[in-house]
């Protein structure tokens, strides 16, 4: 399989203003992730995250250092402690598609 149709795919809601569809194979994931300022993130996240803003506006804080992500910006965010993260939509929604370790 070459190509993922996402729209083939369920969302998914891990937690109130989240949801997401994803693919995985090979040990990566392909994620089409979808924030509304309803989003609020419980803990530090320390995974690594390469990706896209598809549309609206992110803010992601780097414990005080906090960075905008606007339509079209790359993401690009190493995994490990050193460099965990909190996201929020600065928008009412935010999309991205995110390329990560399954």
């Amino acid at each position: 399989m070459s190509a993922v149709n996402f729209d083939e795919l369920q969302w998914e809601s891990p937690l109130p203003g989240a949801r997401f569809k994803s693919f995985s194979r090979d040990g990566k994931k392909l994620r089409i992730a979808e924030f509304t300022s309803k989003f609020v993130e419980p803990h530090w996240c320390e995974k690594g995250h390469v990706g896209i803003v598809l549309s609206g506006e992110l803010e992601i804080d780097f414990k005080g250092k906090v960075v905008r992500y606007p339509e079209g910006t790359a993401i690009f965010i190493p995994a490990g402690a050193s460099h965990g993260h909190k996201g929020r939509a600065v928008t009412p929604v935010v999309r991205l598609f995110l390329v990560e370790e399954a």
